[in-house]
């Protein structure tokens, strides 16, 4: 893949997002970050100036989906992105007692995790389409192999959001658009922090960032890391489920 010249990214406030937005941030290119936390938006907006990036802003909850397509119509209006990364997420947990989650938090992550995404690619394939190019990158993560039994709504956004970006890979790639799943492991974030169970093999956002942006340069179809926490997640999808389930207990992650 060329290498972008404006990239948009979702979500830009979080660790990946936030690192993403300096890995790509360099003279010639144009960041478009969405995020809110405004403050943060802000100060890595003049992180990326200083790498010598153009940057534009937008401060807005994407729960609010009319305004995340109008926003996002109103952009590819006057310039389409050649890189566009849905990467705003969330996650909750069934408790430290198993007392299960909350229904306003499970569907408030449903919201950002997956429609906002789908959303996301909703408002911006109409000028993809139409110019013929571009890429669109899901942030999926492992727990889309398979649903671990402490965080059942976010495995569950994951796993729809993986399966959305491949049917839409399938689709979009005779129109030369292309379309990539990025499958993280454990990020340092706080986010991450506030996750039950183990984390093994902790990547730094920083290193996460780097290996995104050489996956989507090879436009690989799933670009997931680290080796060999997602080569056994893949595995977890491929065993019968009674003895995967046995297996994510025995490693920690039961109720």
């Amino acid at each position: 893949m060329k290498e972008p010249r404006c990239v948009l990214i979702t979500g830009a406030t979080g660790e990946i997002g936030g690192a993403l937005a300096l890995a790509y941030a360099r003279p010639g290119c144009t960041l478009i970050l969405q995020g809110r936390r405004v403050e943060r938006l802000h100060g890595l907006a003049q992180e990326c100036q200083a790498r010598g990036a153009q940057v534009q802003l937008q401060a807005l909850d994407v729960r609010d989906r009319e305004a995340l397509r109008a926003w996002l119509q109103g952009v590819c209006a006057t310039v389409v992105p050649d890189l566009v990364i849905a990467n705003a997420g969330v996650n909750t947990d069934i408790g430290p007692e198993g007392a299960g989650e909350r229904w306003e938090d499970a569907q408030a992550l449903v919201e950002i995790n997956l429609l906002a995404g789908m959303a996301t690619v909703d408002a911006v394939l109409p000028a993809l389409r139409q110019r013929g190019s571009g890429q669109v990158a899901l942030v999926s993560s492992l727990a889309g192999y398979f649903g671990l039994p402490v965080t059942p709504s976010y495995s569950a956004s994951k796993a729809g959001l993986k399966a959305y970006g491949e049917a839409l890979r399938g689709w979009l790639a005779p129109e030369g658009i292309a379309v990539n799943v990025i499958m993280p492991g454990y990020v340092q974030s706080p986010m991450c922090d506030a996750m039950p169970g183990p984390k093994p093999f902790l990547w730094t956002p920083e290193r996460a960032a780097r290996v995104i942006r050489q996956g989507l340069a090879r436009n690989k179809a799933r670009i997931s890391f680290p080796f060999p926490l997602n080569f056994g997640c893949w595995w977890l999808a491929v065993l019968p489920a009674g003895v995967s389930q046995r297996i994510v207990r025995w490693l920690g992650y039961g109720a």
